[in-house]
């Protein structure tokens, strides 16, 4: 009796708890500017409550928990009004309890409908393990934004909350989600605008990937906050008395780089924490007296402060006379501050504050309460995602790729010869603008010219180029230009067209290789195709057939002498001398596999590996794009061939293989007493003089006996750098090689890089 009454207490002290996060929800809503819709909320959230009852998420609280964080997220973090919210509230019904699609709009209407029907259909549907379901996932994601961006919105809210709660996950759960967090989700919410969102994905998805260097990070951000905060106030002390006199309306803040910014930078600059210099930028919100002067106000901010400060020539950022695609506004100056280092003034109205924020859900078309604007950039994104989709690639990874290209890019400003202002990312070619254009200009176009000089296809444009493409009737696609292409457009318009080309090449050349063998009295079978792909040294038959078709290859004498010889038994022998390098890789990968074919039992993706000395000699690969060693942050995936390969977290490979194999994931720790050796390879930079390179050794050598494999050094113009590959046994090792190098006078530059 007395433990059905604790559970009773249990129960009722959970139910106490979900209306007091409810009623938390319904004040946040009713602090808004939104129609007070609190009727029909209250009764999403009292059908959603009923259909999850009982069930538990994985940290033992109640499921509905989770809808009502999302639900606040969507209201307080990305600003929506209560069609989302009441979707938010609903999202995982359908999915996980016996109610319907019908059954939601039967009882809240078609719209709140068709957003948890396009929630459900993100979330279902069946991959099993070969394929990627994320991938897949993804496409339906991207399918579903085009009828209402809300679905995406309120799905980036999700991810938010599962990432916050990411914790009570496996390991393996954790580094997959962290993953498809950091290479879909982060770049998602930056292309619609909600910064704020994007970089609390970063940061959670860098913390669980890499929980010491974040511990780190953080720890050195705290020990310098109090000297960064008396250069914050000194620095704005002028600017706020500049702009009192102005009399102005404002708000200064310090805007702090993001603890997966700075690790990021740390790793593709080579540089130690104290050597970013950026980690404090200024942002200056003010309220116009009237929206007309609002962009004045901007650039009468920038003057005046730019009288107080020198401004750097090449880092004014005008992003109020072009607004970035996700509707960014703000004006970007580089200053020198008294210190001696350059400082970002960020200068923007509480208007493009909120715009910044928020995305898209600050100013857009759904909105309630009617308000409907021209959203023509994400429009004609949309519209670029949806014609990538109406082609998907093959390969899950290779999808992926094609879109990411346009999520993550930056923009340039591009001008038509008739003096027309285009949008293109960062990094876009000559031949990406005539995609943009046309795919008919695009397919013809033999070449440019950028400010009236004529360029190749493949020449980068940058921001004030004005471009005229130029045509020709006769030109066709070439497969290189896959290689050279940046955006997701051209890339898919490019791969779509040169697919069809090679289907038509394939059976042209099919009927032409019949005609061949039949002439010669041979069957058309497998074996003639197999034994004709291996002569011409082709991976698979429909390159021999494309190759055929295409006229690159003219069947002849060597063909006819093929299948005059005798003993075809053996010729599968002889053919693995002449196979050439395919061949020897292939042989080489079968013998690999054989230790885990032997291997019967399925390896358990929910327990933690242990890499041993002897499991990493016998049992694991370590991957050669990444080189991972003792004390590296790693996971392991597992092959078609039950092979377990380990690659470091951050590891771009990896990366892709968290977003789209996750279900292959498995967590790994290190077991090791530096009994192996690891080849590394270290980076030096430094001021040439006598001796330097003597040093350099001597400081190896002497450390921990370690053996240098291979030296490489080059100097010019008084500056040397060099790349020393060497034996260690684990991450501390190379740690302390490198502290050593940085000691001696003339070494600026020392870190571990892949070769």
């Amino acid at each position: 009796m007395e433990e059905h009454l604790s559970l009773k207490e249990k129960e009722q002290a959970e139910e106490v708890m979900i209306q007091q996060a409810f009623q938390e929800l319904l004040n946040d809503y009713l602090a808004t500017k939104h129609r007070k819709r609190v009727e029909i909320i209250t009764k999403a959230f009292n059908f959603a409550n009923h259909a999850h009852k009982g069930i538990k998420r994985r940290s033992g609280e109640p499921y509905i928990m989770h809808p009502i964080a999302v639900a606040k997220i969507v209201c307080n973090e990305i600003g929506l009004g209560s069609t989302s919210i009441c979707a938010a509230l609903l999202h995982d019904v359908v999915e996980d309890t016996d109610y319907t699609v019908e059954d939601i709009e039967n009882i809240f209407g078609h719209k709140i409908a068709q957003i948890v029907d396009g929630l459900t259909k993100i979330s279902g549907g069946i991959f099993g393990d070969r394929a990627s379901a994320q991938a897949e996932n993804f496409k339906k994601l991207l399918l579903t934004m085009s009828d209402d961006i809300r679905v995406i919105l309120i799905k980036i809210a999700d991810r938010l909350h599962n990432m916050r709660t990411l914790g009570s996950m496996l390991p393996n759960k954790q580094y997959k989600i962290a993953g498809e967090t950091l290479y879909i989700y982060a770049p998602l919410a930056n292309r619609l605008g909600l910064n704020r969102i994007k970089t609390e994905l970063e940061n959670l998805s860098f913390k669980y990937e890499h929980p010491e260097e974040y511990a780190e990070i953080e720890r050195k951000l705290a020990a310098t906050a109090a000297e960064r905060d008396k250069v914050f106030q000194e620095f704005t002390a002028p600017i706020r008395a500049q702009l009192d006199k102005m009399g102005l309306q404002y708000h200064i803040l310090a805007r702090v780089k993001s603890i997966y910014s700075i690790w990021n930078k740390m790793q593709t600059k080579h540089v130690p924490f104290e050597e970013i210099y950026d980690i404090l930028a200024v942002r200056i919100i003010f309220k116009p007296n009237n929206m007309e002067e609002e962009l004045n106000d901007c650039f009468d901010i920038y003057l005046a402060i730019s009288k107080i400060y020198k401004p750097h020539p090449d880092r004014l950022r005008d992003w109020i006379s072009h607004p970035k695609s996700n509707g960014y506004q703000a004006l970007h100056v580089t200053l020198m501050g008294n210190n001696g280092q350059w400082i970002e003034v960020q200068i923007r109205s509480e208007r493009m504050d909120d715009v910044a924020e928020q995305g898209f859900a600050a100013h857009w078309k759904y909105k309630e309460g009617g308000g409907s604007e021209d959203e023509g950039e994400l429009e004609r994104w949309l519209r670029t995602i949806k014609e990538i989709l109406d082609d998907p690639q093959p390969d899950a990874i290779d999808f992926l790729d094609t879109i990411k290209l346009n999520l993550f890019a930056s923009e340039i400003f591009v001008f038509t010869p008739k003096g027309e202002l285009k949008t293109m990312p960062q990094d876009a070619t000559a031949l990406d603008f005539a995609f943009s254009l046309h795919t008919d200009i695009g397919t013809h176009c033999i070449g440019a010219k950028v400010n009236h000089k004529l360029v190749p296809l493949s020449h980068r444009l940058k921001s004030g180029d004005q471009v005229e493409i130029l045509t020709s009737k006769a030109q066709r696609i070439q497969p290189e230009w896959e290689n050279f292409v940046t955006t997701a457009r051209a890339k898919a318009k490019i791969t779509e067209i040169l697919r069809r080309e090679a289907k038509a090449n394939q059976q042209k050349g099919e009927s032409l290789l019949r005609d061949f063998l039949q002439k010669e009295g041979v069957p058309f079978d497998a074996s003639a195709i197999d034994r004709l792909t291996n002569l011409h040294n082709f991976h698979t038959p429909d390159e021999l057939m494309v190759a055929i078709g295409s006229g690159k290859l003219v069947l002849g004498d060597a063909d006819r002498n093929l299948f005059k010889e005798k003993g075809g038994k053996n010729w599968k022998k002889l053919l693995s001398f002449s196979f050439g390098k395919e061949n020897k890789d292939a042989k080489e990968g079968k013998e690999e596999a054989k230790p885990a074919e032997g291997k019967s039992e399925k390896i358990d993706t929910k327990k933690i590996l242990k890499l041993t000395e002897e499991a990493i000699s016998k049992e694991y690969i370590m991957a050669e794009c990444c080189h991972p060693i003792p004390g590296d942050d790693v996971l392991g995936y597992i092959d078609e061939h039950n092979r377990v390969i380990i690659h470091k977290r951050q590891c771009p490979v990896a990366v892709k293989l968290k977003s789209s194999y996750g279900n292959r994931i498995i967590a790994t720790q290190w077991d090791t007493h530096k009994d192996l050796s690891f080849l590394v390879t270290i980076y030096v930079r430094g001021i040439d003089g006598v001796g330097v390179l003597n040093e350099v050794t001597q400081v190896i050598s002497r450390q921990l006996n370690v053996n240098i494999r291979k030296l490489i050094i080059d100097a010019t113009d008084g500056i040397f750098e060099g790349k020393i590959q060497l034996y260690v046994h684990d991450v501390d090792d190379v740690r302390t090689i490198c502290n050593n190098l940085k000691q001696l006078a003339n070494i600026k530059e020392v870190s571990r890089i892949e070769d």
